[in-house]
C-alpha cells in the first residue's frame, strides 16, 4: 500500500514540477529579451537600420509597412534600401532597378534579384502609388 501511495504522489508531483521548468524557460527567454514581436517602431528606426545595414547609407526618405514589417528608404544621393522583417533581426537589400516591382492600389510587391531575400509586399497606404513612381527610375541611369 505504500508503493501504492507514492506512485499517486511522484503522478500529482511531476506536472507541477514540468509547469516550474517551463515557467523558468519562459521567463529566462523573457529576460534575455528573445523572440517577441519585432516591428520597425517608427521612421527614426528604420533610418538607424539602414544606415546599420550600409555605412555612409544617408537616409532622408521613409515609407514604413503599416504592420511595421518592412520598409523603403531612400537617401540623399537617391538610392533605395530595402527593409524587411527576418527572424528576430532585420534584413536590407539596395534596389538597383524596378525589375521585380509591383502596384496593387496600396500594396508594393518588391522581389529582389536575391533569391534567399524572397519577395515581400508593404501596405504603404497612399504612398504606395508615390514610392512606386519614383521606383521606376532605378537603373535609368546606368
Amino acid at each position: 500500500m505504500q508503493t501504492g501511495g507514492f506512485n499517486l504522489i511522484a503522478l500529482a508531483v511531476q506536472p507541477a514540477l514540468s509547469l516550474a521548468a517551463i515557467l523558468s524557460i519562459w521567463w529566462i527567454a523573457r529576460a534575455m529579451k528573445l523572440g517577441g514581436d519585432n516591428r520597425i517602431h517608427d521612421a527614426d528606426h528604420a533610418r538607424a537600420l539602414a544606415e546599420e545595414a550600409i555605412c555612409g547609407f544617408d537616409p532622408v526618405d521613409v515609407a514604413l509597412d503599416r504592420a511595421r514589417i518592412g520598409a523603403l528608404v531612400r537617401s540623399a544621393d537617391g538610392r533605395v534600401l530595402l527593409l524587411r522583417r527576418h527572424g528576430s533581426h532585420f534584413a536590407a537589400r539596395l534596389l538597383s532597378s524596378h525589375a521585380g516591382i509591383r502596384l496593387d492600389r496600396q500594396f508594393l510587391t518588391i522581389a529582389t534579384t536575391d533569391r534567399r531575400f524572397g519577395a515581400i509586399t508593404l501596405d504603404l497606404g497612399p504612398q504606395a502609388q508615390i514610392w512606386a513612381a519614383s521606383l521606376r527610375l532605378l537603373g535609368a541611369s546606368a
